[in-house]
C-alpha cells in the first residue's frame, strides 16, 4: 500500500513515518511539509513541499493528515479530487470545518478521529457506559499535554466531554465549562468541566472523573509514547482503503460499535 503523510516533520508525522517504515505492507509515496518549512531536505530526503501533494496523490492509496485545520481541509480537497481515502488525526476543527469533512466523506471514505490509539478509543467506550450508569454524578475531565501543544482542550478531551454529555442526554455546547474561574458561583449540577494543563514534554494524559456522594470513579489513559497514536493512524489508513465513501472513526476501525 502506498501511503502519503501530511505534517511529516511534526512530532506525530515523524512517529508515523517510523512506524510505516517498519511495516512490510507499506511504501511511503510522500512525506510532506508546508512550503518553506526548514525541515524540507534537512536530513530527510523523503520530505517534500505540500505543493507536491496533488502529484503525489496520483500514485497513492491512502493519505494521513496531522497538520492544522486549515491545511487539512486544503489537503482533503486534493484527496477528494484524486479519490484517495484519508485518515485525519488533526484536531482543533470548528463545527463549520467538521461539516466540510462530512461533505467530503460523501465522495471518499474518511477516518476522522481526535485520537487514534487503541486505548483511548476503548476509554471513549468505557466513558459512554459509565456515564449511562452514573448520570446523576458530577463529570469532570482533566487533560495534560506538552507545553508546545497549540489547541486546548485537546481533541481527545473534547470528544470525551461530547461522549459523556450525549450518554446522559445533554448537549455539550450547553453544559460544557472549559477552565473554571468564578468567585461567587457554585458548580451547576449539569456542568461537565474540562480543564487543560500544558507543561513539560507530557505526551498526553486524560482522566474522566465521576464523583457522587461519598465516592468517585476515575477513568484514565496515559500515553507513554506517540508511537501508540502513530500505530493507530497507520492502522486506520490501511483499514480505510477499499471502504465505501463515508465518515468513519476509530470505533469502526477497531470494531467497537
Amino acid at each position: 500500500m502506498k501511503l502519503a503523510i501530511c505534517g511529516a516533520a511534526g512530532r506525530m508525522g515523524r512517529a508515523i513515518i517510523a512506524i510505516a517504515k517498519e511495516d512490510s505492507e507499506i511504501q511511503i509515496s510522500g512525506a510532506l511539509e508546508y512550503e518553506g518549512s526548514k525541515a524540507i531536505g534537512a536530513g530527510s530526503p523523503i520530505i517534500s513541499s505540500d505543493n507536491d501533494l496533488e502529484n503525489i496523490l496520483k500514485n497513492t492509496d491512502a493519505l494521513i493528515d496531522f497538520t492544522n485545520p486549515e491545511s487539512a481541509l486544503k489537503n482533503l480537497e486534493l484527496a477528494v479530487k484524486q479519490k484517495v481515502p484519508t485518515a485525519i488525526g488533526t484536531t482543533g476543527f470548528s463545527e463549520e470545518q467538521k461539516m466540510k469533512i462530512a461533505e467530503a466523506a460523501r465522495i471518499i471514505p474518511i477516518v476522522f478521529s481526535p485520537n487514534m490509539s487503541v486505548g483511548v478509543n476503548i476509554l471513549f467506550k468505557l466513558v459512554e457506559e459509565a456515564a449511562k450508569k452514573m448520570s446523576d454524578y458530577d463529570i469532570e475531565i482533566v487533560e495534560f499535554h506538552h507545553n508546545k501543544k497549540k489547541d486546548s482542550p485537546s481533541g481527545t478531551a473534547a470528544k470525551l466531554a461530547e461522549v459523556a454529555a450525549s450518554s446522559v442526554g445533554r448537549d455539550i455546547n450547553e453544559v460544557g465549562v472549559y477552565g473554571r474561574r468564578c468567585a461567587f458561583s457554585a458548580r451547576k449540577k449539569d456542568e461537565i468541566g474540562v480543564l487543560s494543563v500544558r507543561a513539560g514534554d507530557i505526551v498526553g494524559d486524560h482522566t474522566v472523573y465521576f464523583a457522587g456522594p461519598g465516592e468517585r470513579i476515575e477513568l484514565t489513559h496515559r500515553a507513554h509514547s506517540r508511537d501508540t497514536f502513530a500505530a493507530g493512524a497507520v492502522r486506520a489508513a490501511k483499514w480505510v482503503v477499499g471502504k465505501k465513501p463515508g465518515l468513519y472513526d476509530m470505533s469502526d476501525v477497531l470494531s467497537l460499535k
